[in-house]
């Protein structure tokens, strides 16, 4: 993706999909919303508050999993086991725009189960 493509970029163009993707550092739960565009593009909304342009969701999952996050989709109750959560326990964050999403992106794991 070039800069014009960047600069060019609109965060209100709809998105088709959207994703909620979990990293687990130490005792922490690390959320990142991947959204993919109509145009193709992908975006990620990170919990630093940064929302990162990628020119496909390829990339973009790609990007995620170099940084060790994993699809909350693809979870099942042995990955949930596997940081000491149940599957029910593992919910993204919730608001109606970022700012209201970034308080949440960082959060400590419960005490194990």
């Amino acid at each position: 993706m070039n800069e014009d493509d960047i600069e060019n970029f609109s965060e209100a163009d709809e998105f088709e999909r959207e994703e909620w993707w979990l990293a687990t550092p130490e005792q922490l739960l690390v959320w990142a919303r991947l959204r993919v565009l109509e145009s193709g593009v992908a975006q990620v909304f990170d919990s630093m508050g940064e929302t990162l342009i990628y020119e496909s969701e390829d990339v973009a999952r790609a990007a995620l999993m170099d940084a060790d996050f994993r699809g909350l989709d693809g979870m099942d109750d042995h990955d949930a086991e596997m940081i000491g959560m149940l599957i029910e326990e593992l919910q993204p964050p919730q608001g109606e725009d970022d700012e209201e999403l970034l308080p949440q992106m960082i959060r400590q794991k419960p005490p194990q189960h």
